[in-house]
């Protein structure tokens, strides 16, 4: 009798333990729910579809073509802070320009008003000033030697930064807004030549790629990387204190990352495959990058800690996948592959779980995507 009693409890226990565990699984399936929900509702997702840049939700719903006004269209479009503003570059006007307008399109302006090419834009932090590359003080053509300049985000003095007749791209201001870092090349003679070599994934070894830092008004400009391999594809860290970047010193292209001042270079994925495009998440927990090292000439998206521990391939599939976009809140990773058709804009948890294909478009190839930062319901920060 006493057994069969303790029996009834055993199984009374185990019931009740079994409700507990579904009644909280019930919960935390809710409550993920419910801030999938509400992270679809508050960030938009910014893409290029053919030559026009495209704006949807985050859960891929109301797209809406910004740039079709014009058969110039849009191109490498870049969220205010604010989320309130979009800058990117058309070559409406006659030649590359850096244009601003509203995310539903509205009061589309020419900033830059050069007849060379300008383009390469990074906000600043506050959203009051714009980093780009210029070709304005060579002889007025996109294939010039070009220089990095500053400007007010309404395209007001506008302000040259660096001196040295060199090759410049992609400047990128720090999260703290004290630094802009860039690369540059100082024996690039030719900025098609530089595109050419990079459509074809050729690396020439007489070009030496480097990653500098200065202040926002061209001061204390340093050579961070200084080494004569290609340095490349930088970003910040969130807390502004270290960087990660590309860099193929070490025979094949790896993932390193150093501090802010040059020092304590790191190769973090120490891996003989192909390892490009770091994408510091912006809670700073993790990096996303490119990697084929699982298939045959095959890019997949892995994530890693910052010190390169626990790397781990998301995507797994034997499609393309790459243009790594976090979401503002760190759990999500907007990203383009081929899996589908010629190319698709996916979302999808950031331990590579739930990944949905969010354009479903056969006309054409969408991507890179842009994740906007937090909004509320009317677009507005």
């Amino acid at each position: 009798m006493r057994n069969r009693v303790n029996i009834r409890k055993a199984g009374l226990v185990a019931l009740m333990g079994a409700i507990v565990i579904i009644g909280v699984y019930g919960c935390k399936k809710k409550e993920s729910e419910i801030w999938e929900k509400q992270l679809y509702k508050t960030t938009k997702i910014a893409f290029i579809s053919e030559h026009d840049i495209v704006v949807m939700n985050a859960d891929g719903s109301e797209q809406k073509n910004l740039t079709n006004d014009h058969p110039a269209g849009g191109s490498t479009p870049s969220w205010s802070p604010d989320g309130k503003r979009i800058a990117f570059v058309s070559g409406r006007d006659g030649n590359s320009e850096i244009y601003i307008m509203n995310p539903d399109g509205s009061e589309l302006r020419n900033l830059t008003n050069n007849p060379a090419y300008d383009g390469g834009h990074s906000w600043s932090p506050d959203g009051k000033r714009i980093a780009f590359i210029s070709g304005r003080d060579g002889n007025g053509e996109i294939y010039t030697l070009n220089a990095i300049y500053v400007m007010n985000a309404d395209g007001s003095d506008q302000k040259r930064l660096t001196t040295n007749p060199a090759w410049y791209g992609f400047p990128s201001w720090s999260p703290d807004g004290k630094k802009i870092a860039f690369n540059s090349s100082r024996n690039v003679t030719s900025t098609l030549d530089f595109v050419r070599e990079q459509v074809n994934f050729r690396i020439r070894e007489d070009v030496n790629f480097e990653i500098y830092v200065m202040n926002p008004d061209g001061s204390e400009l340093k050579n961070l990387t200084n080494n004569p391999a290609y340095d490349r594809e930088l970003s910040w860290a969130p807390d502004s204190k270290k960087i990660a970047f590309s860099s193929n010193r070490d025979g094949n292209f790896e993932i390193y990352t150093m501090n802010t001042d040059g020092s304590e270079q790191r190769n973090l994925t120490n891996n003989p495959a192909y390892d490009s495009g770091p994408s510091w998440s912006p809670d700073g927990k993790k990096i996303a990058f490119i990697s084929d090292r699982d298939r045959d000439g095959n890019l997949e998206i892995y994530v890693m800690n910052p010190d390169g521990s626990e790397q781990k391939n998301l995507t797994n599939n034997p499609a393309s996948e790459q243009y790594i976009s976090w979401s503002p809140d760190s759990k999500k990773i907007a990203f383009t592959s081929t899996r589908d058709r010629s190319g698709e804009v996916y979302i999808m948890n950031a331990d590579g779980s739930e990944q949905k294909n969010l354009t479903n478009n056969d006309r054409a190839y969408d991507g890179p995507p842009y994740w906007s930062p937090f909004l509320d319901s009317e677009g507005k920060e």
